[in-house]
């Protein structure tokens, strides 16, 4: 799709957006605030790069179809291609940056789906699914490690994680998806949520942030 940002770490433009890859439940407290069992590997499902839209100026939520969840996510931005068993010095190489996510979930629609047993593409995938700013450049971080995702809203912090916390760190999580399936430049990753997640409001006024590196306003229109 063709994305209203330029991604520039530099050396290389990404235009426009590839796949959203995401890994679920890779923050153990978000697992059981929704009462879910802590996979034992990475848990991985992909969005549409047609479900991306900025976070800039507001973005709209589909509220005729119940309960729309905010996830904050530590997003990358792939540069280079990867695919079967790359290193973690390949890894490092191939991110062109990070960025502070929402990945929204119809949660009613997800809900009902999952008692049934059904695939439930239908509540990750919608049109603005994936709420993205401007990626700042990879060096912004010596250490992967240690990246912090907080999410504000209405003046209130909702989720304050870090990868820290995470259950498969960044690197071994993108090694794990590209013994899977390629990567490719445009490709962005979503590397899970930490506990808070809850409800948008039409009118909420939100602050997205990696602490210390990037922070981004926006509201739920």
């Amino acid at each position: 799709m063709s994305y209203q940002h330029q991604y520039v770490d530099g050396t290389r433009i990404h235009f426009p957006l590839g796949k959203v890859v995401c890994v679920g439940r890779n923050y153990a407290e978000h697992a059981k605030e929704l009462g879910n069992p802590i996979p034992t590997e990475p848990l991985l499902f992909i969005k549409p790069g047609s479900c991306v839209v900025p976070l800039e100026g507001g973005f709209k939520i589909p509220t005729e179809r119940g309960s729309v969840h905010y996830e904050a996510e530590i997003a990358v931005l792939l540069g280079k291609p990867l695919s079967a068993h790359p290193t973690k010095e390949e890894v490092l190489d191939a991110i062109s940056g990070y960025a502070p996510a929402l990945d929204l979930t119809l949660r009613d629609v997800q809900t009902k789906l999952r008692e049934q047993g059904f695939p439930w593409e239908s509540a990750k995938c919608f049109d603005g699914a994936c709420v993205l700013p401007p990626f700042v450049v990879a060096s912004s971080f010596e250490d992967v490690t240690d990246i912090g995702i907080r999410l504000t809203i209405n003046g209130e912090v909702r989720q304050d994680g870090n990868s820290a916390m995470m259950l498969n760190a960044i690197v071994p999580i993108i090694q794990h998806m590209a013994s899977h399936f390629s990567l490719h430049p445009g490709d962005v990753i979503l590397t899970g949520t930490p506990a808070g997640v809850g409800p948008f409001n039409v009118g909420d006024e939100l602050v997205l942030e990696l602490p210390g590196v990037s922070r981004f306003e926006s509201r739920v229109l």
